[in-house]
């Protein structure tokens, strides 16, 4: 059985993490922080499983990962699984990721986070393997994409009935215990109490949102940055680089 399924980067920031069992959220941190020691510090020409940590249950466990570029792959199974096989799944799931993602990165598992737990909710489902075939995960993928689709453009594209069209940009920002939260609308349309709360936004809040909407310049090579890259607040003087070289 799978116990655990953690994908973090190569300085231990997790991107991903899928625990099958119950541990609280300061003992997950724990259990990332080890399991990045463990394997971070290996040399690349040994084995990809060894020994679980102490704190996810030490020799009755195994650690079974790989390596891509800036991102690990760890599995932590019990001993009824074959290590070959989880190596496969690890190989299946990647090459999974990068058909839906074309050229997959660390900045596709940050943006798309739901869709790359759709695809592992397809390869594993309560800790047991339930799928292994790719094209099958593909086809159900895709599936999913088109009914979302669907969803999002059944009413033919133009104002939903009883509800305020806004710009596809379009902050709502919400005071909540004297902070601010910004909830950047990507949909065509929002609800009736969601429209009224962008009409009652102040003239002042609204410079300021123009502000933070504003595009930036990349301190790299002094590209304009939209809002999105500013959500990566400790990446993005080089998000633009970064995609640049992947079209490239």
């Amino acid at each position: 059985m799978i116990k655990a399924i953690l994908i973090f980067n190569n300085h231990g920031k997790p991107r991903l993490t899928k625990f099958y069992q119950y541990y609280a959220e300061d003992m997950q941190q724990q259990i990332i922080r080890e399991t990045f020691l463990l394997v971070s510090k290996r040399d690349e020409n040994v084995c990809n499983f060894l020994e679980g940590g102490s704190l996810i249950g030490g020799a009755d466990f195994k650690l079974i990962y790989r390596h891509y570029a800036t991102l690990f792959f760890v599995f932590c199974v019990d001993s009824s699984e074959s290590e070959l096989g989880i190596l496969d799944l690890i190989q299946v799931f990647v090459e999974t990721l990068d058909k839906c993602f074309e050229n997959v990165c660390e900045l596709d598992l940050i943006f798309h986070v739901d869709k790359v737990h759709y695809i592992l909710a397809e390869l594993c489902v309560g800790g047991m393997v339930a799928e292994t075939n790719m094209v099958d995960i593909l086809t159900h993928y895709t599936e999913q994409e088109k009914i979302e689709k669907q969803e999002v453009g059944g009413g033919g594209g133009g104002q939903c009935s009883g509800e305020t069209a806004v710009d596809s940009s379009s902050v709502v920002v919400v005071h909540s215990g004297g902070a601010a939260v910004v909830v950047v609308v990507r949909g065509s349309c929002l609800g009736d109490s969601a429209g009224k709360l962008c009409s009652s936004l102040s003239s002042s809040l609204l410079l300021t949102l123009s502000s933070f909407l504003a595009p930036r310049r990349c301190k790299t090579c002094s590209e304009s940055l939209s809002w999105e890259a500013l959500l990566l607040r400790q990446t993005w003087p080089r998000f633009c680089c970064d995609m640049r070289s992947r079209k490239s």
